[in-house]
C-alpha cells in the first residue's frame, strides 16, 4: 500500500508517519512538506532514514504534486494551525486561505486523478465561537466547568458533540478548515473516493513546536522548564480556561481502520480528542509543572485575545461507537514525555521562533 502524508515534517505528520511504519511494516510512505514551520526541518532526514520518500514541496503548487507518485491514500496533516492566523500580523488572511483551503483543493484534485482515499486532520476550531465564549462556567478545582443549566443540547457531559454549531464566526482558521471539510465531502461524493474527516482537539507530545496560540501544553512545559516568561491571558487572568489533549500517535490505529474499511457505514466526520479524562486548565498544568519542575512565576493579563474560549473539550463518543476507538496515552504520560524532552532540549523553543 502507498500513502502520501502532507505536512509530514510537522509534529502530527511526523508522529503519524512513524506510527504507520511501526503498525504496517512494508508500507510505502511518500511525504511532502514545505518546511515553512520553523523547526520542521529537524524531522526531514530522520524520516528519510526510516525509508520514507520525503519531498520538500508546496501542496498549493500543482507542479509539486505532479512530481509525486501515485498513491492509494492521502493523509492531510498540512495546515497553518493557529486560530490567530490571518489577524495577528504573522501571516495575511489570503496566505492562510491559500495554505489551508487552496492546498486542500489541490490535494482533492490529486485524489480525483488517482482515485485515492482522503483522510483529513481537521480541528475542533470549526465549532462556533459565540456559544462557547458565552458559556456560563464556574471554577472547580482551579478549572472552569460549564454550568449544567446553561449547556446547549449539543454539549454533553463528555464535551462538544459533532452536532454543535459550526456557524460563523469560527475564525479565519476555523473557516478555512470547515470549507476544506465541505469540499472534501463534495469531491468524495462526486468523484467516488472515500473521505474521512477527523476533528482533532489539542495535540500534544514530545517534539511539538509549541507556541502560545498552538501546542500550548508543549509551550507551557518547555517555557516553565526554561524559566521563560509565562502569562495567563484573558477571562479572569487566573488560568482557569480548559482544553483536552491528545497524543497524535493515538490517531494512528484509527487511520489504519479507516484505510482498511473505506466503505464502513458510519458518519464521515468525527471528533477525535482526549476528552474529559485528559482535560485540564492552565492553572492545573502550572500545578503539575511546579511539582515536576519546580517553582516559577506566571504573570496575569485578564484582557482577552480574539477567538479565546473558556472551555473546550471534545466528546469522542461517536468515534468510539463507530470505529471502536479511544485515546490510549494518559494525560500524565503526555506531560511527562514533554517534560523529559524539555530537559533534554532546553533551547527547543528557540527552534520555532
Amino acid at each position: 500500500m502507498r500513502i502520501l502524508i502532507t505536512g509530514i515534517c510537522g509534529f502530527a505528520g511526523s508522529v503519524i508517519a512513524r506510527g504507520l511504519i511501526e503498525y504496517l511494516p512494508g508500507l510505502q510512505i511518500t511525504g511532502i512538506d514545505s518546511l515553512i514551520r520553523k523547526g520542521s526541518e529537524t524531522n526531514l532526514e530522520p524520516l528519510r532514514a526510516l525509508g520514507m520518500d520525503v519531498r520538500v514541496g508546496d501542496i498549493r503548487q500543482r507542479g509539486d504534486l505532479e512530481q509525486l507518485p501515485r498513491v492509494d491514500w492521502v493523509i492531510d496533516c498540512a495546515a497553518n494551525p493557529s486560530v490567530l492566523a490571518g489577524v495577528d500580523g504573522s501571516t495575511s488572511a489570503e496566505e492562510l486561505l491559500e495554505h489551508n483551503l487552496g492546498g486542500t483543493i489541490q490535494l482533492l484534485e490529486y485524489c480525483r486523478q488517482y482515485a485515492a482515499g482522503f483522510l483529513l486532520l481537521s480541528t475542533s476550531r470549526v465549532y462556533s465561537i459565540p456559544p462557547m465564549a458565552n458559556l456560563e462556567v464556574e471554577v472547580v478545582e482551579q478549572a472552569f466547568q460549564p454550568r449544567a443549566s446553561s449547556c446547549p443540547t449539543a454539549l454533553s457531559k463528555h464535551g462538544l458533540t459533532e452536532a454543535f454549531s459550526s456557524e460563523p464566526p469560527i475564525s479565519l482558521y476555523g473557516s478555512s478548515k470547515r470549507c476544506s471539510e465541505l469540499l472534501a465531502l463534495e469531491y468524495g461524493s462526486t468523484f467516488g473516493f472515500s473521505v474521512r474527516i477527523n476533528r482533532c482537539g489539542v495535540l500534544a507530545g514530545a517534539g511539538q513546536f509549541g507556541k502560545p496560540d498552538q501546542g500550548i501544553f508543549s509551550f507551557w512545559i518547555h517555557s516553565w522548564a526554561g524559566r521563560r516568561t509565562l502569562k495567563y491571558i484573558g477571562f479572569d487572568g487566573m488560568g482557569h480556561q480548559v482544553r483536552d489533549c491528545l497524543h497524535p500517535r493515538d490517531i494512528v490505529p484509527l487511520l489504519i481502520d479507516q484505510i482498511k474499511d473505506p466503505t464502513r457505514d458510519v458518519a464521515p466526520i468525527f471528533n477525535v480528542g482526549g476528552g474529559i479524562a485528559s482535560a485540564m486548565s492552565l492553572a492545573q498544568l502550572s500545578a503539575w509543572c511546579t511539582e515536576r519542575l519546580g517553582d516559577h512565576v506566571v504573570n496575569s493579563d485578564p484582557n482577552p485575545r480574539p477567538f479565546d474560549i473558556p472551555w473546550m473539550v471534545l466528546d469522542a463518543s461517536a468515534v468510539r461507537e463507530g470505529w471502536n476507538w479511544k485515546p490510549l496515552t494518559p494525560v500524565a504520560s503526555i506531560l511527562e514525555e514533554i517534560a523529559l524532552h524539555a530537559e533534554q532540549y532546553p533551547k527547543w523553543l528557540d527552534l520555532t521562533r
